[in-house]
């Protein structure tokens, strides 16, 4: 039995529009390559061909993995979800760090969604794994790769 993979409205429009991208747009481009390349002769010694299989390698392989990933998702619209005061995958969350008193705050997507710089973090981070399942006000401590945080909760919404 395969896992269901979590993603987020987003997250899967943001994987069909690069399959599609994928299969439409660079496929066509790799096989003019290749034609091109072949003009040149001896395919031994050809390194824009080489370059060219190289490239349609990785983008079969990529088609590929969005595909198994699309038709394994369980997509999750946080919006229709009733806020019942609990981080789940989908939510942002506002936290702050108890000793420096910054705050942060993060949603919790899909390892392919997440992206530090929009504040969107993957649901296996540490931060999300310590987070799922608390409340608003509860204090968590989160081990990261540089030592244990202590968070308190904020706030908690189910927003798109």
């Amino acid at each position: 039995m395969i896992n269901k993979i979590p993603m987020t409205l987003k997250g899967s429009e943001k994987l069909i529009k690069e399959l599609n991208q994928l299969k439409n747009i660079k496929r066509n481009k790799i096989i003019h390559d290749i034609i091109e390349a072949r003009k040149h002769g001896d395919l031994k010694e050809n390194a824009e061909y080489h370059a060219a299989r190289e490239e349609q390698s990785f983008c079969e392989g990529r088609i590929k993995e969005i595909e198994l990933k699309l038709s394994n998702c369980q997509i999750i619209d946080i919006s229709k979800i009733k806020n019942k005061g609990i981080v789940i995958f989908g939510s942002t969350v506002k936290i702050i760090n108890i000793i420096t008193n910054k705050i942060l705050s993060y949603k919790i997507v899909g390892d392919d969604e997440a992206d530090l710089k929009k504040k969107l973090i993957s649901i296996n981070a540490p931060i999300a794994r310590g987070l799922i399942g608390k409340k608003k006000n509860n204090i968590v401590l989160i081990k990261t790769p540089k030592g244990e945080i202590t968070f308190k909760i904020l706030e908690i919404q189910y927003v798109k």
